[in-house]
């Protein structure tokens, strides 16, 4: 007995039904009896030959019957599908592979040529970056994918009174961000009736709080110019950074409106929310005078054996380093660049994971969001000296199918990706040398840097910063020598700045002296 999969398709005056025998069907799964379960997932590996001969059988009968029904049907191709019906899998398979081969053979050596190089264009275009292909997937199957995914989990239809929200976190220019609470649904349902006076309720009210998940909130500043703008981009963004590189962002799991004002809540306010992975920033540790020993338990678990200090100070930093780039590599190889990359933008997660936060100033330059020439939000103390992310007379970007055709061409001739690369090399700099953690140190070398003409070796010999350079210094200057080509002006063709990949390629990574331990210290954690 057989499934029906997609049910009755009519077809003129006939009907037919396409039956569950087809191979590694996404729609059922076979079972051992031949009967058709629900599912999404494929049938066993081992079966794939079998049901492939009856699957295309049964293809080839569906295009007789569907063509037998069309005005143009004639003898010879009536009978040419019908053969195609009747041969099994491998020799349909074989004869057309040998008529292919024979019908490109037999092309003159000019117009075989012209079909490879036009098909290896066609796949460089492509694959290259940022990814027509992937980008187009990700635009009409994933972002899809995943609204109905949220929807079903709930993600979409958040409410206020779903929220507890606790201490403050932090605030910018668009925003202020909070930890906070879910609370379970009849929680959230009692929640107006439930407040004490005119505060509402502190977390250590609720029974059982500690089972609450904890979230991290952001609320958009109201009546801010160009905060709503802001939050809109970060949280496409979010979702766009969900899809396409989730490793490297904070889990987003959605937003909504506030119906009323109450507490830290105004009437048609916009929230955005995380999953609370953690609440301290590389900042933050980056301000402690312990530091960069005080991420030396978070990043590998351990104390490293290592007696010599400088030896571990390199180490954590190399790590951090290594985490940075890898997620910027990921990011650029989807066509987004961050734009504001600096410590408060890194949250150190709870597992010892750099995460990218604050998506506001971002741009996706496969499609052209949140690019205008001649505008752009950053941070003066960590932006490269070209200031834009593409040249000033780039003009605005067409309609988002044209700027995905163009935008390898874009990507290519422009390396818009080593903005944030310049960006990368000040942390390094600031983690390695204690004088530039202070905003008094980095305004300095800001000013100095642009005196000697972004070249790091001059400024090295004339600066007036507390510096100590002896972690960069290490293994033959490796570190030194990478952040001198991060640092640095871009030159006539826009390159002369490593990318993240050319980077994670560079002698300092390479020696991976941070990878041994914390592979080291996972193996010690899972005994």
């Amino acid at each position: 007995m057989c499934s029906n999969i997609w049910g009755e398709l009519g077809v003129g005056s006939r009907s037919f039904f396409i039956t569950s025998n087809l191979p590694g069907s996404w729609m059922v799964k076979l079972g051992s009896d031949g009967r058709g379960r629900g599912g999404g997932s494929r049938s066993n590996v081992g079966d794939h030959h079998h049901q492939g001969s009856s699957s295309i059988v049964v293809m080839a009968n569906l295009v007789n019957d569907v063509v037998a029904n069309l005005p143009v049907w004639d003898g010879t191709l009536k009978q040419t599908v019908q053969q195609l019906a009747s041969q099994d899998t491998g020799s349909l398979i074989q004869q057309l592979g040998s008529t292919a081969i024979s019908s490109f053979t037999e092309l003159p050596n000019g117009e075989r040529w012209k079909i490879v190089s036009g098909s290896a264009f066609g796949w460089f275009y492509l694959t290259a970056r940022p990814g027509v292909l992937k980008g187009a997937l990700d635009s009409y199957v994933l972002a899809p994918l995943q609204f109905l995914v949220d929807g079903a989990l709930g993600r979409r239809n958040w409410k206020r009174t779903d929220f507890l929200v606790d201490e403050r976190l932090g605030e910018g220019s668009f925003g202020t961000v909070y930890a906070g609470f879910v609370l379970p649904r009849k929680l959230a349902t009692d929640q107006d009736d439930d407040e004490f006076g005119r505060r509402g309720r502190r977390i250590e009210e609720y029974n059982d709080y500690k089972s609450f998940d904890k979230v991290i909130l952001k609320k958009v500043k109201v009546g801010v110019q160009g905060a709503d703008e802001c939050g809109e981009m970060e949280e496409w963004f979010n979702y766009r950074m969900c899809r396409a590189a989730p490793d490297t962002c904070a889990k987003y799991l959605g937003s909504f409106r506030a119906d009323a004002t109450r507490g830290q809540f105004t009437q048609g306010g916009k929230w955005l929310v995380w999953k609370y992975e953690g609440d301290s920033t590389l900042l933050d540790f980056m301000k402690q005078r312990n530091f960069p020993e005080n991420l030396e338990m978070p990043l590998f678990g351990r104390t490293l054996k290592s007696k010599d200090q400088l030896q571990r100070h390199s180490l954590i930093i190399k790590q951090i380093m290594r985490q940075i780039i890898s997620s910027l590599n990921k990011m650029h190889a989807t066509g987004i660049v961050h734009r504001d990359v600096k410590p408060s933008n890194l949250v150190v997660t709870n597992k010892g994971k750099l995460k990218f936060i604050d998506f506001g100033a971002a741009t996706d330059l496969r499609v052209g969001k949140n690019f205008v020439p001649e505008r752009g939000m950053l941070d003066p103390d960590y932006c490269p000296p070209e200031l834009y992310v593409l040249p000033e007379e780039t003009p605005n970007p067409p309609p988002a199918p044209v700027a995905a055709a163009l935008s390898p061409f874009i990507w290519q001739f422009n390396s818009p990706d080593l903005f944030d690369m310049y960006s990368a090399g000040v942390i390094l700099l600031q983690m390695a040398c204690s004088g530039l953690r202070t905003p008094i140190g980095l305004q300095l070398f800001k000013k100095e840097i642009a005196e000697v003409g972004y070249d790091l070796n001059k400024w090295r010999g004339i600066t007036k910063v507390r510096t100590n350079f002896e972690v960069l210094d290490l293994d033959g200057g490796a570190g030194w020598n990478l952040v001198t080509k991060l640092i640095c002006e871009r030159g006539l063709l826009r390159r002369g700045r490593l990318s993240a990949a050319a980077a994670l390629r560079h002698p300092y990574f390479l020696l991976g002296g941070d990878q041994a331990a914390s592979v080291l210290s996972k193996l010690t954690l899972s005994r």
